[in-house]
């Protein structure tokens, strides 16, 4: 007769679901890492051993030996807002290691607005198809309110984890409309500002990590009815800001966004809204989106750093500046950047969506007078772009001869002002035939190390699901490891491992107050698996990829397989050896929505074993 077990048999023989045997294990804290073989049950890390552990019965084995094992990386800005509606699996992220992500940056939402407004809100900015953001909202967005658009999400079979804010801009046009929240000349009054408020609170209430502003005029509405009108967000007065802050405050949670360019003292103001001493017993965290080292601005990377730390110590401020740790290279076909934003005559040019139109415009001289008088035009503060079109150099073109040159090597064989030659080859060749790159920002190793160690930036600005034919930076964290590991290699490290996996990972989920990023016996197992002999090139190699769901349009994307040997989420394996596991972010859920407040789980959650 067949005996069946005692139940304290039965605890001591449960099988873990998933090993990972003999990785050097970082536990995300910044602490040194040791090697460890890490057993998973139920979702969580429920041992850590320097010995071996029973294998019996357990279905997944990883073989970690030589290899890294990492929480997974956060990525803090991300535009993903329509795309987790038709792919929720976010692939492009998660298998570059990403395993909790945050929506909902730069003042764009889809919480309250309607399908179309959030359409028009969303796909010029972010520079995705209009027809599929307005084609997933409306088919997808099933809420009206906060409660009911966390639990949309959640209901998702997500892949990664996924954290969100609500959107300033979201909130204005809700509130006012999208035609009067657009309108230089209106205020809200007292009682549509209080309904902002009581919207953000409710979103908050949820389990929103905090709210988004912009207040950088350069993003421009899509869509028919107030097609190139700038963002909501950037026509919000200080008196509408404090109010919104106010409710942060209270509540403890954070504003992410970014300063107007044009208008210096917008940092400033940044800084005292975050500020504890102006009879505030709390102080606001505030994640500001910038370009570190701008090529524009040279001088401006060292206004981050100690300048930065002294403020928030004299005013009792807590800002920080999201940073992108690798060169921010961008892609161009024609002018359909969003730099060219930044001058009227760009603005009119992406007004057109028609072809023709747009070339005659290109073509004409009364515009290129124009162009060439705002391009000279020397102005006081930042700008995105360098405006150097002799590092503009073009990729494809019908004219072959042309591949391989930048702009002012044209300009200079053939005499002419650099944006004349840009716009002949456009207007010759088929303005969206020609594809052309530069790098704006981030290109010098030394300010780059600089960053990477400096406590006041955080890493983030990957804008991932966002700008599909300008840039890709899905695989950054991969990039900071290999900058980090070369340079150890070299003999001048700027940075420990051991910080650097902390930055990508730990830091991060404590400053935004999610559970996420450390990988210690009780943490939700979300993790990645790195094999360093695979942070190679390839991290830096250009890749396009087709996306089904918005119409087989080809983005650029990142290709490191060869670096993640596997990525975890929730404790199960849903990347490995370059494929993801069957049904993924289809019909298996990985991920959840991370609410705020919610306490980490740390040692308790588990029993410790083996």
């Amino acid at each position: 007769m067949l005996r069946l077990p005692a139940p304290n048999e039965v605890e001591e023989t449960v099988a873990y679901d998933v090993i990972i045997r003999q990785g050097l294990w970082f536990d995300g804290t910044g602490g040194p890492p040791k090697t460890r073989t890490l057993g998973i049950r139920d979702g969580v890390v429920a041992t850590v051993s320097d010995q071996p552990l029973d294998e019996a019965g357990c279905p997944d084995v990883i073989d970690a030996a030589g290899k890294w094992i990492v929480p997974g990386f956060i990525d803090v800005h991300t535009h993903y807002d329509a795309e987790v509606l038709l792919d929720p699996g976010l692939r492009e992220s998660v298998r570059h290691g990403v395993t909790t992500l945050l929506l909902g940056n730069c003042s764009l939402s889809t919480v309250y607005a309607d399908a179309e407004d959030a359409a028009d809100l969303f796909s010029r900015v972010e520079a995705v198809p209009r027809e599929y953001v307005h084609g997933a909202l409306q088919a997808n967005k099933t809420w009206s309110t906060a409660a009911e658009y966390v639990g949309a999400i959640d209901s998702l079979p997500l892949g990664p984890n996924v954290g969100s804010l609500v959107g300033h801009s979201d909130l204005r046009t809700a509130v006012l409309g999208l035609d009067r929240a657009t309108d230089p000349t209106v205020r809200p009054t007292d009682a549509e500002l209080e309904k902002m408020a009581a919207l953000l609170d409710a979103a908050l209430d949820a389990g929103m990590l905090g709210m988004s502003g912009m207040d950088a005029a350069i993003d421009k509405l899509d869509g028919d009815r107030f097609r190139s009108r700038a963002l909501p967000s950037t026509f919000a007065t200080w008196r509408e800001r404090r109010r919104l802050i106010e409710v942060l405050r209270k509540r403890g949670r954070i504003l992410q966004s970014a300063p107007d360019v044009d208008d210096p003292k917008s940092g400033i103001l940044f800084f005292l809204s975050s500020s504890r001493m102006l009879g505030w017993r709390k102080g606001v965290r505030m994640s500001l989106l910038v370009s570190a080292d701008a090529k524009s601005m040279p001088l401006a990377v060292h206004t981050f750093g100690l300048g930065t730390r002294l403020l928030n110590k004299i005013l009792g401020s807590a800002v920080r500046f999201q940073h992108l740790p690798v060169p921010f290279e961008l892609y161009s076909d024609g002018i359909d950047l969003p730099v060219f934003e930044e001058f009227g005559a760009g603005t009119a040019a992406l007004h057109l969506r028609d072809q023709l139109q747009r070339n005659e415009l290109l073509a004409d001289e009364d515009y290129r007078r124009r162009f060439r008088r705002e391009f000279d035009r020397v102005k006081l503060g930042p700008s995105l772009w360098h405006r150097d079109f002799h590092d503009a150099v073009i990729v494809q073109c019908p004219d072959k001869s042309l591949v391989g040159k930048s702009f002012g090597a044209i300009a200079d064989e053939r005499g002419l002002h650099p944006l004349d030659a840009f716009l002949d080859v456009l207007v010759e060749n088929g303005e969206r035939n020609v594809r052309w790159t530069t790098v704006v920002a981030n290109h010098r190793p030394k300010q780059l190390d600089k960053l990477a160690a400096e406590p006041s930036v955080h890493m983030g600005f990957s804008d991932a699901g966002a700008h599909l034919r300008n840039m890709a930076f899905y695989n950054f964290p991969l990039k900071l490891l290999k900058r980090t590991r070369d340079a150890h290699r070299a003999g001048a490290p700027f940075l420990s491992m051991e910080r650097a996996v902390h930055r990508l990972t730990g830091e991060l989920a404590e400053w935004f107050g999610i559970d996420a990023g450390t990988l210690r016996e009780g943490d939700r197992a979300d993790f990645v698996v790195i094999d360093p002999a695979g942070l190679d090139d390839s991290v830096d190699g250009y890749y396009e990829e087709e996306v089904p769901f918005y119409g087989g349009l080809r983005r650029m994307v990142n290709r490191n397989d060869d670096a993640v040997v596997a990525t975890g989420i929730g404790g199960t394996v849903v990347f490995r050896g370059g494929e993801f596991r069957e049904g993924y972010g289809r019909t298996v859920k990985s991920g959840r929505y991370l609410r705020a407040g919610e306490p980490h789980r740390g040692r308790s959650a588990a029993k410790v074993g083996a």
